[in-house]
């Protein structure tokens, strides 16, 4: 393992400018108010400090005193229960294992979509993942319709993980459809809290 005297005294995330798992990260500090110090990383430009602190090179990255974590569930977790308030997580088990199961699913059936998307963005691959992802929205259609939030009345990481993905949909190609008014009040409700503008940076506020 890499020697962590990084020698800041602040929290510091590595983060990309328009990447959505940096996003969900620098949504949940801003629903937080944690004070951070953020550093952007450029494709093909790592920072020395980066590839010092992970092994894997990879973003988000945080660095907290002697602690790196560098995994994003790992880090959002790790911020909400080193920053309880506002609790972005129920307290139940039961519930909070459903909150889990729905970020794995997110993680493991948008993330991917998105990223394949920003990456083929020219080529046929992309069109596919554009309407897989497009058919996944759509099929969750009543779940965003049954609360203000997913799953939930309460704002959490699942939202945290969802508004990335929801903010990028014009950059996708995507435009939702009149059967899916429950995704864009869903939207509008999350897009409108201060800590979503406060999560944005200048690449991502340029997406809409």
């Amino acid at each position: 393992m890499a020697d962590v005297s990084f020698g800041r005294s602040v929290m510091t995330l590595f983060s990309k400018p328009n990447d959505p798992w940096s996003h969900r990260t620098r949504l949940v500090l801003a629903e937080k108010s944690i004070n951070i110090e953020i550093v952007d990383v450029e494709e093909g430009n790592l920072p020395e400090d980066l590839l010092d602190l992970n092994p894997y090179n990879s973003v988000p990255t945080l660095v907290d005193r002697d602690l790196v974590l560098y995994d994003s569930r790992v880090i959002i977790e790790y911020l909400d229960e080193r920053f309880p308030h506002p609790p972005l997580m129920p307290v139940d088990p039961v519930t909070r294992a459903q909150f889990r199961l729905a970020l794995f699913r997110i993680e493991r059936d948008w993330y991917p979509l998105a990223e394949e998307i920003a990456r083929d963005a020219d080529r046929k691959p992309a069109a596919r993942a554009v309407r897989s992802l497009e058919e996944s929205l759509l099929s969750g259609v009543d779940i965003f319709a049954a609360k203000t939030y997913f799953l939930s009345d309460e704002f959490s990481l699942v939202d945290c993980t969802i508004a990335p993905i929801l903010w990028r949909l014009p950059m996708f190609g995507i435009k939702l459809p009149a059967q899916a008014k429950p995704i864009q009040a869903y939207m509008d409700a999350v897009f409108s809290r201060p800590s979503f503008h406060a999560s944005l940076t200048e690449a991502e506020q340029e997406l809409r």
